[in-house]
Formats: structure tokens, C-alpha cells, sequence
């Protein structure tokens, strides 16, 4: 007799319990992890899109690498403006774990263009999705060799940990907060998507994944309430002009706090119920939470010299992306521009990320 969905939750309930109880696991431990896989949107992306771009919309060749440099002097790099005004998240966690980056996120990239496809005109295609481009491009990598024998890929299925955040061109305009998914396609087929890239990279071998949820939408300026620094348009999203913004915000919130309970439920169910990846190991990261802590209590994170500011965008623009000014004090900032957190902020997800990695961080959730 087939297990009736009451039963169901039940045992899920239990499994979280004990999940919990398990949470300083040796499978999660400081240095263990020399390699991080990274997918997802341009919360991660270190200008991968831009060679999209620069290249008639040909995608990097298999083994590029991206435009990293080092600037011995002072220890810091260079050459990477990313969407937060400087390094990416990824870049962050990579120096601070002393992991070797390998990043295939894309700006603008949703999780699957079979659900969501949002066209770019710069590139007279639909963004690169993850399903689509980015999970492909890495599988490639991981078989390339350069002409004199070296392989490309140097990751070790003990010690490589794969990261994956999407969501924010899924759930936003162009897509499902606008009714302009693929007819038929609902937020399930968003997530059950995530999950089929975990599939995918297990079955290629990986076994040590972190999943962050989704961010707090309804609070960036391009979406939330008017009270909350809402705008009435950003450059990303001119058509909003208008239109009803309790409705956009609340639609988002509601969105968003749906999904993140399918991933506060579903990993631990498909890991230890359905047992769907033998071996592997699995950290939902409760960036969400994280990123709303930030929010409410600015001081114990924004450390810049002007006045800590969670509502305003320390890059301001017009509706046409254009006319922007900068503040002297982005680090005093969340939000970098409507959209896209600012750096300190993706400092913050970094440290949190390594303490992820650890087993220590408080706002993760371990299974496996």
C-alpha cells in the first residue's frame, strides 16, 4: 500500500529532527573542500554573460577560464565588477575557504529556458539557463584536456563541493511574476529543475552540494513595498510603472515563502526517504534568512562610513540604465541596485558559506 502524504510528512518531520541532531557531521568539516562548483544568476556571476556578449552570443570554449587577476602587492583582485559593484559571492568564498573556483553562473540566467526563457537582446537569444548552458559547460570542462595533456577540471569527488542559487529571474518579471513562463509550466517545474541538475551533477560524480534558497525578493527595491523603498521602476523593470506594487510585492513574498518550504522539505525527503543519491551529502543554506537578518539588524553586518541603509541602492540608475551615480560608501549598503545585493552584502553570504562548509553555520540544515 502506497504511504499516504500525512504519513509522509511525518516521517520528513523526523527526518528534520534528526537531521538536526546531526548537524557537526565529519562530511562537513573546516579545509575539507579544495574545489567549489558554482551555478546560478548574476548573484554569482563573475562575467561569464559578458563574453556572451563580447562574442556574438558564442558561448566560452571549453576550458575557459575566467579573468581572474591577482595583484600580488596587495593581495586583492582585480578585473571582475560583478553585479554587486565588485567580486561575486563565489569569488569571496573561494579566497576565504582557499577553495579553487569554478563558476559557470550567468546573469539574467533562470533555471531552465524550457520553463521560464527570457530573451537578451544583446545576444538575440534567451539568456544561458542552468539546465540548458551552465551544468553542460562544466560537465565539458570536467572532460577537457589542454593540448599538452593537463586536464582542466582538477576536482576530487571527496573534496569538491557544488553550489547552486537560483531563483530570482524565475520567480521575477519575465517570467512568473508576470505570467510569462512557458504555457502549462508552474513554480514546481522551477524546482523540481534545481533539483535535476543535482541529479545530473551526481551521476557525474559529484557527492557534496549546497543549495541556497531563495533571497528575500519582496524586499529589493525592484520589488517591495513603498514603505520598504519600493520604486515604482527600475531599469530592469521600466513596464512596472503603474502597476499595482502592494500586488507585485505581496505576490512576491507569497512566491517566495512557498518555494523555500518545498527546499526545507524536499531535500531532506528525497536524501533520507526516497535515499534518491546514495552517499551523497547535502546543506540547504538558508540565505533567505541570512540576507533578511541583514535587513533587520544592519549594524552586525554593513560596515561602511555613511549611514547604514537597507531600503535605499548604493547605484542608482535611470529606467534606461543609465545617469547612475555611486555612493562613497557602498559597504554602508544592502542592496547595490534594485536588484542585486551589494558586495559587502555577498562578504556576508561568503563567510556564512564557508561556515556552511565547516558544519558550524547556523543558518544551514545537513542531510546525508
Amino acid at each position: 500500500m502506497t504511504p499516504s502524504w500525512s504519513l509522509k510528512l511525518l516521517v520528513v518531520n523526523l527526518v528534520l529532527a534528526i537531521g538536526l541532531a546531526e548537524r557537526p557531521s565529519q562530511a562537513w568539516r573546516e579545509g575539507k573542500f579544495k574545489t567549489l562548483v558554482t551555478f546560478g544568476d548574476s548573484y554569482t556571476d563573475e562575467n561569464r554573460l559578458g563574453y556572451f556578449i563580447n562574442n556574438n552570443g558564442s558561448a566560452p570554449p571549453v576550458g575557459w577560464q575566467q579573468p581572474v587577476i591577482l595583484l600580488a602587492f596587495s593581495n586583492s583582485y582585480q578585473g571582475l565588477n560583478t553585479a554587486s559593484g565588485g567580486l561575486s559571492w563565489a569569488r569571496y568564498a573561494s579566497i576565504y575557504s582557499k577553495a579553487t573556483l569554478y563558476n559557470y553562473a550567468v546573469s539574467g540566467a533562470v533555471c531552465s529556458n524550457y520553463v521560464t526563457p527570457r530573451f537578451f537582446s544583446a545576444i538575440n537569444a534567451p539568456f544561458p539557463d542552468i539546465a540548458g548552458y551552465e551544468l553542460p559547460a562544466f560537465i565539458a570542462d570536467t572532460k577537457y584536456r589542454y593540448p599538452n595533456g593537463t586536464k582542466f577540471y582538477i576536482g576530487k569527488q571527496d573534496s569538491t563541493v557544488y553550489a547552486i542559487w537560483i531563483g530570482t529571474n524565475d520567480l521575477g518579471n519575465n517570467a512568473f511574476l508576470t505570467d510569462s513562463q512557458v504555457k502549462g509550466k508552474t513554480v514546481k517545474d522551477y524546482i523540481d529543475c534545481v533539483y535535476d541538475q543535482v541529479s545530473r551533477l551526481y551521476k557525474n560524480g559529484g557527492r557534496y552540494f549546497v543549495l541556497l534558497n531563495v533571497a528575500p525578493l519582496d524586499l529589493l527595491p525592484q520589488y517591495a513595498l513603498p514603505e520598504n523603498g519600493g520604486l515604482p521602476a527600475t531599469q530592469y523593470f521600466p513596464e512596472k510603472l503603474g502597476k499595482n506594487i502592494t500586488e507585485i510585492a505581496g505576490r512576491m513574498q507569497e512566491t517566495v515563502a512557498a518555494l523555500n518550504d518545498v527546499y526545507k522539505y524536499r531535500t531532506p525527503f528525497q536524501v533520507e526517504v526516497e535515499e534518491k543519491w546514495p552517499d551523497a551529502k547535502f546543506a540547504n543554506f538558508d540565505v533567505h534568512a541570512l540576507i533578511s537578518d541583514i535587513y533587520y539588524h544592519p549594524s552586525q553586518y554593513l560596515n561602511g562610513s555613511a549611514p547604514l541603509n537597507v531600503q535605499g541602492v548604493a547605484h542608482p540608475c535611470d529606467l534606461q540604465g543609465k545617469n547612475c551615480s555611486l555612493s562613497p560608501s557602498p559597504d554602508s549598503f544592502l542592496w547595490y541596485d534594485a536588484l542585486h545585493p551589494s558586495e559587502q552584502t555577498g562578504r556576508v553570504v561568503a563567510r556564512e558559506f564557508v561556515r556552511v562548509l565547516s558544519g558550524k553555520s547556523k543558518w544551514a540544515e545537513y542531510w546525508g
